[in-house]
């Protein structure tokens, strides 16, 4: 077989490493953004014995904030 080049215009080797030459390094992932509105709160899912949220839907609307109340308290929060 001739190793003749005069018939090709480039060389294919050269033009697939051109193809695959390595890219160019990701950016880092941006921070996740956290609330800036002082006193903003999280939606969470939690479990709580049925008694205890008997205990604080029994007094009314709010009972949530009562909950979060008695949460920050035990937590040394308040």
């Amino acid at each position: 077989m001739n190793n003749d080049r005069t018939r090709r215009p480039s060389d294919p080797r050269k033009n697939a490493e051109a193809l695959f030459k390595p890219a160019p390094p990701k950016a880092p992932p941006a921070a996740e953004a956290r609330p800036t509105i002082p006193g903003a709160r999280e939606t969470v899912s939690l479990r709580i014995d049925s008694d205890v949220l008997e205990y604080f839907q029994s007094s009314g609307p709010g009972w949530q904030d009562r909950i979060n109340d008695a949460l920050r308290k035990a937590a040394g929060k308040s």
